[in-house]
């Protein structure tokens, strides 16, 4: 469902919620799989393993293009 727009930028209708095409949602799913049994002490231990985790997929470069690969919509 792509419409050509030029040689250098390809454009896709998108329905109005698509969560399944939304690297992000991926991303977050994942995060939140990988916290889903943890108990943190407070607020803070929560912040501090959420910004740990979100570092550690920042480092993983093959991680960020499964999650846009999983979506679809990966460049060819």
């Amino acid at each position: 469902m792509c419409c050509s727009a030029g040689p250098w930028l390809r454009v896709y209708r998108l329905p109005g919620y698509a969560p399944e095409l939304n690297p992000v949602e991926n991303m977050w799913s994942s995060l939140k799989r990988g916290m889903a049994n943890l108990a943190p002490g407070g607020i803070d231990d929560l912040l501090r393993i959420a910004k740990n985790r979100l570092k550690r997929m920042q480092y993983r470069p093959t991680l960020a293009f499964g999650f846009l690969t999983t979506s679809g919509l990966a460049p060819p």
